[in-house]
């Protein structure tokens, strides 16, 4: 499909519909666009999900789309994993429904624009509790604090609401121009709701610690954001699902049911917008999830994997529309971005408790 204003990043074992192919062109197709790449973990939505788009002049707020600072965060928590009770941490768990049932302060001094602080949404969101499964790089794993024998926890969430609140204002299909009122008002907008979706992240997993008598002092060690709008050199670069190459190590999870990969970036990424993917991409629309795997599970099997980690979330049929099954390979996410020598991995994570709501 490549042309030279539009790019796919993958191999002939990645699958990608060809309804995000078409909307891919679609979007190179927009005036001002300069250049698209289709990540490997690309697919349909509203506008392609795992794009890159590069613009002069002009941007445009909907391919950004309505959760502006949407990203991953991986902390460590200090937890030692022979001290790691599954059957304790998992009860603990089911007594929240969501985590806006547990009380929670806005630590900072300004005002928080966003809606339920400390909670991490519905959809493909999640907090997950995670070990190191194999370090392909020792030296690099022990300078990122990946550490053996250790708990983590990744939290992928954006600005709850916010977001959705500044796209509604700046909505407009001809995109903004460069330097008008509306096109700074925006910017600043948006990186308030990245600032915030930041903090979020953070406060989220002070709070799950604290629920669970945990130390609240978390480290942060890897932070990376796929929803948003960047001022380069080259113009305005629109990340929808892409994770920059330029800000150091990345992490990119699959399904609740697969590894999570931490990768070092390539130091030439400029074949892709400087960008990588930010996780497996959605296989199936969540609408016919369930129809599809019904009578492979039942309310207990449901709530397990195939790498023995436990699912805490009390909506069924959030269950099923986030099932591993849904997902891409990741694998094959994986080997894509290393066949156009983007990535080494660094590491592998393997899930323990992945909490959903």
């Amino acid at each position: 499909m490549e042309r030279e204003n539009c790019i796919l990043i993958s191999n002939g074992k990645n699958w990608i519909e060809q309804a995000a192919i078409d909307q891919l062109h679609g979007v190179a197709n927009l005036p001002g666009v300069v250049k698209t790449v289709g990540l490997p973990d690309l697919h349909p939505g509203k506008t392609p999900v795992g794009m890159a788009v590069l613009s002069r002049e002009r941007f445009y707020p909907h391919l950004i789309g309505n959760d502006i600072g949407c990203g991953m965060s991986l902390f460590s928590t200090g937890v030692k994993q022979k001290k790691f009770r599954m059957d304790k941490w998992e009860s603990r768990l089911n007594q929240v429904r969501e985590l806006s049932d547990i009380p929670c302060d806005n630590p900072y001094e300004e005002v928080c624009p966003i809606r339920d602080l400390g909670t991490i949404g519905t959809g493909n969101h999640f907090a997950e509790f995670q070990c190191l499964e194999h370090v392909y790089r020792e030296e690099e794993a022990n300078r990122l604090g990946l550490l053996h024998g250790r708990l983590m926890l990744l939290i992928h969430s954006g600005s709850r609401g916010y977001g959705q609140e500044i796209l509604n204002r700046y909505y407009s299909p001809e995109g903004l121009a460069e330097g008008s009122k509306e096109a700074e008002d925006y910017l600043k907008e948006h990186d308030s709701a990245i600032l915030w979706a930041g903090r979020n992240r953070i406060v989220t997993a002070k709070k799950l610690l604290a629920w669970l008598g945990v130390e609240r002092d978390v480290t942060p060690l890897l932070e990376s954001c796929h929803n948003y709008l960047e001022r380069t050199e080259d113009g305005w670069l629109h990340r929808k699902g892409s994770v920059s190459t330029k800000q150091g190590a990345v992490v990119i999870p699959g399904s609740r049911g697969s590894l999570t990969y931490v990768c070092v970036p390539a130091a030439d990424s400029s074949v892709s917008l400087d960008s990588v993917s930010h996780g497996a991409g959605r296989k199936w629309a969540r609408s016919i999830c369930r129809s599809r795997i019904d009578q492979k599970y039942d309310r207990d099997s449901i709530r397990s994997t195939k790498l023995k980690s436990r699912v805490v979330c009390h909506d069924t049929n959030l269950l099923f529309a986030e099932a591993p099954e849904a997902y891409k390979n990741v694998e094959q996410v994986i080997a894509s971005l290393e066949d156009y020598g983007l990535i080494t991995v660094v590491a592998t994570l393997r899930p323990l408790i992945t909490f959903k709501g």
